[in-house]
């Protein structure tokens, strides 16, 4: 396994990382835990979290699961925004105050690496957002801050504010498939020490070439698992995506990767990425996808697969 330096942290982040959207969402206890061993032993040292998966069902698993595991030897980051009840949710000083304590109790530890904001929240003061996350650094409960999915406008205002603690880290969908942050989020954070770790490098799946056109979904996949399907994106699963898809299986196998190291390892030729957050449901999973730190693409592979994608690519 490769690491690379998260944006203006100290941070080194292993090149895939494993994520926590599945647990209590439909991935069996037993296998969860097999995932996290299999994970720690192929080098992967990130987890990444949030107070909303299972309704703060993943923290609590992974509060049990990491206990005995020396805390200095992975990164834990956990993200705050979504409704944690009918009056819980947002980014106000109240609710990160209130989040980050109610997710480190969850977690079992006095800090997280790196806390998130999940989504940029319009209807509190960006300033007011900026100053709680810089008392809950400055309180030693998370060493670094983050965020997921906020527009440049956004980015760029979070910047203007002094004496605050600046971000270091961003969280966008990146795939082959969803090129959306590299015009604009990209360029704009590299020039402001922000790094990227980027959610749904697989394309929700899409990629591993396991769903095929006009075909039902493979009964062990999470498209046909009903705990698990209702936020995948219908425009993915299109049959011309579907299709041009399957054309990429003679370069996986000429470069001699899977379907899932050649997503990875496109995700991971970019020089913004630090990490691709993964998610499995079994062992073997991790370790094919682990596979993919390190795997280097010529430019005649990167040509070729934007030849077959060029049609259905999502780049706005």
């Amino acid at each position: 396994m490769k690491y690379r330096k998260l944006g203006k942290s100290d941070l080194l982040v292993s090149e895939i990382s494993l994520g926590s959207w599945g647990i209590n969402e439909g991935v069996e206890r037993q296998n969860a835990e097999a995932c996290i061993r299999k994970a720690f032993d192929l080098g992967i040292n990130f987890i990444d979290t949030s107070n909303s998966y299972a309704a703060g069902g993943a923290e609590s698993f992974l509060g049990e699961v990491l206990q005995g595991i020396e805390r200095s030897q992975y990164l834990l980051a956990t993200k705050v925004f979504f409704p944690m009840s009918p009056t819980d949710k947002g980014l106000s000083a109240p609710q990160i105050r209130k989040q980050i304590d109610a997710s480190l109790s969850r977690l079992r530890t006095d800090y997280v690496d790196l806390y998130q904001c999940h989504r940029y929240d319009p209807d509190t003061p960006l300033e007011e957002t900026m100053m709680a996350l810089t008392e809950v650094v400055r309180q030693g409960k998370a060493r670094y801050i983050g965020f997921s999915e906020w527009s440049p406008a956004q980015i760029e205002a979070a910047f203007s504010f002094a004496n605050t603690e600046h971000f270091v880290s961003s969280q966008p969908q990146y795939s082959m498939l969803w090129r959306n942050p590299e015009a604009e989020v990209f360029p704009l954070c590299a020039a402001n020490g922000v790094g990227q770790i980027v959610w749904s490098p697989l394309a929700q799946g899409i990629l591993t070439g396991k769903y095929q056109p006009q075909q039902a979904p493979p009964k062990d996949s999470r498209a046909a698992n009903d705990q698990m399907n209702w936020y995948l994106l219908e425009e993915l699963f299109s049959d011309r995506i579907l299709t041009a898809v399957q054309q990429l299986k003679p370069i996986a196998q000429e470069v001699g990767v899977s379907m899932s190291q050649l997503a990875l390892a496109w995700v991971l030729r970019s020089e913004y990425v630090v990490s691709a957050i993964i998610g499995a449901s079994r062992p073997e999973q991790i370790v094919d996808n682990a596979g993919a730190s390190g795997i280097q693409l010529s430019d005649d592979v990167l040509a070729a697969i934007d030849r077959i994608l060029g049609s259905v690519i999502r780049k706005y």
